[in-house]
């Protein structure tokens, strides 16, 4: 973002943090190849005990697989360092998700998650729950994290070293 960009309240847009489009040419990438980079994926196999009295995947378990693959997600990129570094943590403030449809046990789910955004103590985060034996959405979601001070749990502004560990994907065309 250039110098004196604005917002519409006269500040500075709320994300220091250029989107991902607008790093693709400092890296040499297409548009589509940064989105893709950007975005954390792992498999899941549908574990037995997941699976409520409905015969399909409890809700319960979305969510847990929403803060696991954030947490690796954060991980790969150093984030855990870097937030022990400065005396920081992430708490959830909420969490959205739309269920479309159902997964089984054994199922193979593809769990994808990206950044939508940074502002100063908060962050958007993403999901898609993809089977990719038969291309169905299973599952979309969200959660805005917070980062908070360790040492008084209030929310403080995320440090710059954070931010810069982070791209944003601030729209992905999503499936279904």
């Amino acid at each position: 973002m250039g110098a004196g960009v604005r917002g519409l309240n006269g500040r500075p847009p709320l994300s220091s943090i250029a989107p991902v489009d607008a790093r693709r040419e400092a890296a040499g990438a297409s548009p589509q190849d940064a989105r893709e980079e950007a975005i954390y994926r792992e498999e899941i196999v549908v574990p037995n005990d997941v699976i409520d009295g409905n015969g399909h995947v409890n809700n319960v378990a979305y969510v847990q697989w929403m803060q696991d693959v954030a947490v690796r997600h954060f991980a790969s990129i150093g984030g855990i360092d870097l937030m022990h570094a400065v005396g920081g943590t992430w708490v959830v403030r909420s969490h959205r998700i739309e269920y479309l449809t159902a997964a089984f046990a054994g199922d193979r789910i593809h769990a994808s998650t990206w950044v939508a955004n940074v502002r100063r103590v908060r962050s958007l985060r993403r999901y898609e729950f993809v089977r990719p034996s038969d291309g169905a959405v299973l599952a979309r979601g969200e959660t805005d994290w917070v980062f908070v001070d360790v040492g008084n749990g209030r929310p403080r502004e995320i440090p710059a070293s954070i931010r810069r560990a982070f791209t944003v994907v601030p729209h992905r065309e999503e499936r279904g």
